[in-house]
């Protein structure tokens, strides 16, 4: 598996190594040894499937608060999506700035994405599947979001009118927001 920073701390990118012969292909999704290795420590708890039919279902930003925060592990297996994490860790170097980065069955890229991180994503495609794996099990209380559509973000979603939940259409702004999370910058060595 390959590492590639995206220039948010602690959030990365990875791809796997893969195998193709005439009669398809083999990957290893996920290796908790080999995570380990590069740096990735996250005891993953739950593992979550979405299912959307149509291009242009937008699902986020999202998180959960302390103490049921989770980091992510995502990638889809169906389909493409537009994958955007924002940093909402306070005293991180790059709060508030986002990462958006294409995840297709094609490109076969996995998100490795950090507590601390609002994540959404757009589909691109009819009948995309997205999956992902999570280090907290999901608490109702915990959920909260940030706006998709924020100007302070300032997202690069696709132009259009995406499909949204009435939950999403409501989340609050980042300026409204006062942030749980604190950075922590990785140890050195």
């Amino acid at each position: 598996m390959r590492l590639i920073e995206t220039g948010l701390p602690q959030l990365v990118l990875l791809e796997p190594k893969l195998f193709r012969d005439e009669r398809g292909f083999f990957l290893e999704s996920y290796n908790r040894a080999a995570f380990a290795g590069l740096g990735i420590g996250a005891d993953f708890v739950q593992d979550n499937h979405a299912y959307s039919a149509q291009p242009l279902v937008l699902r986020g930003l999202h998180f959960q608060r302390p103490p049921h925060a989770q980091a992510k592990l995502v990638w889809v297996v169906r389909g493409r999506v537009l994958d955007v994490a924002v940093d909402l860790r306070r005293g991180s170097p790059t709060f508030g700035r986002n990462f958006c980065v294409e995840l297709s069955a094609a490109n076969f890229l996995r998100l490795f994405i950090p507590r601390g991180f609002a994540h959404g994503y757009v589909t691109l495609e009819p009948d995309t599947e997205f999956l992902y794996k999570v280090d907290a099990p999901y608490d109702a209380a915990s959920d909260a979001g940030i706006r998709w559509n924020d100007p302070d973000l300032a997202v690069p979603w696709p132009e259009c009118a995406p499909v949204l939940s009435a939950k999403d259409s409501a989340l609050p702004f980042l300026k409204d927001f006062v942030t749980p999370f604190v950075y922590e910058a990785p140890k050195a060595g």
